[in-house]
């Protein structure tokens, strides 16, 4: 295996030390030249390992059946290297050089494919792989695993099991690349960052996301048709603006900016959910993303900056007013209950004053030209009591629970005491009603 591992170009990082393939192919190779009368159990412990991380990913991703074929297939369809990556944006170049090597590596992962690990197995006194060709996984509920990643590696997987030839297999894979991408991009469609020291950003899936489109959302009509229409235009490659959705707590700001993920997600639109510490991180976020298929939206939640605070700066800088350009396939989305998201003082607008004329003071201008930034401002409003009970009525039916005249008479006592007609003080009347054994 490691003769095959070893001699991979494009796709050389999967075969790197530590990963699974890495880590059997040094096995394997070291199982061939151990002696009869030598130790198999420190062997047998790096072959188990090995074989629990791919149970890992197995639960992770859902995966059954042939867990080797589907982890090689996950490998192909996720490492980012200048092929994959081309041919995520324009699809295999016909006579292109790099399509030799390309070809190459794929003969091998053939031959990775089919790779018989009887001997290996004999060599450490083991049985396993004959149960992972044949696995039959445990039925779990969609949220316990990436549904997306699963349904596409394993019709990946079956696709090139019937490949006879390295050129069958080059044409599979690259199909899979220009209809689905490759990476996490790929198969997930909202983000989350991390970052620890030196290291590369990190793009965290968020699996668990709200099974409720914008039309689910009740009411607020005029303020959906307007950050759908601005969305629908980006996806198409048109014109469209920075958005900032502002007003009241609990109006469905946030929701209405989720469901865009879920509306969208299939047309290639990409969520990355974003902090103010995180804001240092914009230029290398940008770096990472400026060139892929994907249109990203950068979601700034609950955004608003106190008066010592200079992150606003970054944001302006990528926005707008930067050196290099903000990539076409870049918006921001930000939620605030401030219209001009940074804190005013009086003190700002203290100035000279001529002729009658008051001229703001630089502070003051610095300030509010984050906000003017964003070119769509959407304001939501909390909703009258004839509209907060149709959003009851709405949730409650989502949730089979029966509004009753009294019921209603307990949501309007509910919104007095926790803060006034929202949809959030709605949907926490219901969560209420569902604790309850009567509900």
């Amino acid at each position: 295996m490691r003769q095959l591992t070893s001699q991979l170009l494009l796709y050389g990082t999967v075969a790197q030390r530590g990963t699974i393939l890495a880590e059997l192919a040094d096995i394997d190779d070291l199982a061939q030249r151990l002696p009869e009368d030598g130790d198999r159990a420190p062997l047998q412990r790096r072959f188990y390992d090995q074989v629990r991380r791919l149970l890992e990913l197995a639960t992770l991703c859902g995966f059954d059946k042939n867990l080797w074929h589907n982890y090689i297939a996950y490998l192909v369809a996720t490492d980012e290297n200048p092929f994959s990556l081309t041919c995520e944006r324009v699809g295999a170049t016909p006579e292109a050089s790099v399509n030799l090597f390309a070809v190459h590596d794929f003969e091998l992962f053939q031959k990775l494919f089919s790779y018989d690990f009887s001997n290996l197995e004999a060599a450490l006194g083991v049985e396993c792989f004959s149960i992972l060709e044949e696995y039959r996984a445990i039925p779990k509920r969609e949220g316990a695993y990436n549904r997306g990643v699963s349904q596409r590696i394993q019709a990946l997987s079956q696709a090139l099991e019937k490949c006879a030839t390295p050129g069958a297999f080059f044409h599979v894979v690259t199909d899979f690349y220009r209809q689905h991408g490759v990476g996490e991009f790929a198969f997930n469609h909202a983000f989350r960052l991390r970052k620890a020291g030196d290291a590369p950003l990190e793009f965290l899936p968020v699996n668990n996301l709200d099974a409720l489109g914008l039309d689910g959302l009740v009411g607020y009509e005029r303020q959906k048709s307007l950050l759908r229409e601005n969305t629908l235009a980006f996806l198409a490659g048109k014109r469209a603006n920075n958005v900032l959705l502002y007003g009241d707590s609990g109006t469905g700001k946030s929701t209405s900016v989720k469901a865009l993920a879920h509306d969208y997600g299939e047309y290639g639109l990409r969520m990355i959910e974003i902090y103010k510490h995180q804001f240092r991180e914009l230029p290398e976020l940008v770096a990472r993303i400026k060139n892929r298929r994907y249109r990203f939206i950068l979601v700034m939640d609950d955004l608003s900056f106190e008066e010592n605070e200079v992150e606003y700066k970054y944001l302006k800088a990528v926005i707008e007013g930067g050196v290099e350009s903000k990539p076409e396939n870049l918006l921001v989305y930000a939620t605030s209950n401030r219209r001009h998201l940074v804190r005013e003082k009086w003190s700002d607008r203290e100035d000279m004053e001529h002729d009658g004329d008051i001229h703001r003071s630089d502070t003051m201008e610095e300030k509010l030209s984050l906000a003017e930034r964003f070119g769509l401002a959407i304001l939501y409003g909390n909703p009258s009591k004839k509209e907060y009970e149709a959003i009851l009525q709405a949730i409650a039916q989502r949730n089979g629970i029966e509004l009753t005249p009294q019921r209603l008479t307990l949501a309007t006592q509910w919104e007095i005491q926790h803060g006034g007609f929202s949809g959030r003080t709605a949907q926490q009347f219901i969560q209420s009603l569902e604790g309850k054994d009567e509900a």
